[in-house]
């Protein structure tokens, strides 16, 4: 894959890396270290400039997040509700749930937003809650730009610098992509450890 991608982007300079990073954007597997880095590495030996980079992969990004959030609005709180009335006895969650996981969203959901964009995998998929609780589109289109601009400008940077040595950076976002997983999981686990013996003491 990785191949292709660094061919297409190649081939069609700025467009190619504004269609990449919407695309990774809506299809997460597609690794956006892999297009920044070598889009920074691109501008040793092309006429592409490292702030053209950035606002093509800018744009392209905030493009696939604005679909994702449409599709999360798509599954409202009320068709939650839905979902809860007919397999909430087995998944254990209740409606009050619901509203309470909405409503922290609500509260912290921007500074979310913010820092989810800079986490591989999750920067795509965080539209999708955002979306859920509906948030408001401007804070939302801000604050998804704001940190997309954060790990845009830092990924293309030490491509460019780094040069033909662009795959070392890819191999570092690896590791800190592992780091950052296994501290979301772990802390997954805690809240369902947490969130089960709640309620079962509350049963």
């Amino acid at each position: 894959m990785q191949n292709w991608i660094t061919e297409f982007m190649e081939q069609f300079g700025y467009i190619g890396i504004l269609l990449m990073i919407a695309f990774e954007n809506i299809f997460p597997p597609i690794p956006s270290e892999v297009i920044l880095t070598f889009g920074g590495f691109m501008t040793t030996y092309t006429d592409l400039t490292i702030p053209g980079v950035i606002v093509a992969a800018t744009i392209g990004s905030v493009v696939g997040a604005i679909i994702l959030y449409f599709l999360g609005t798509l599954l409202d709180v009320e068709r939650l509700e839905k979902i809860v009335d007919r397999w909430g006895h087995i998944l254990r969650v209740s409606k009050e749930d619901i509203h309470k996981a909405d409503a922290w969203f609500d509260k912290y959901g921007y500074w979310t937003v913010l820092f989810c964009r800079m986490i591989p995998l999750i920067r795509s998929l965080i539209s999708i809650p955002a979306g859920m609780s509906n948030m408001k589109f401007s804070l939302f289109l801000l604050f998804t730009t704001v940190g997309t601009l954060i790990w845009n400008i830092v990924l293309v940077s030490l491509g460019a610098a780094v040069g033909g040595s662009w795959e070392d950076i890819v191999h570092f976002m690896d590791i800190y992509s592992t780091i950052a997983y296994a501290l979301i999981g772990l802390g997954i686990i805690l809240f369902l450890f947490f969130f089960i013996r709640k309620k079962r003491r509350i049963s």
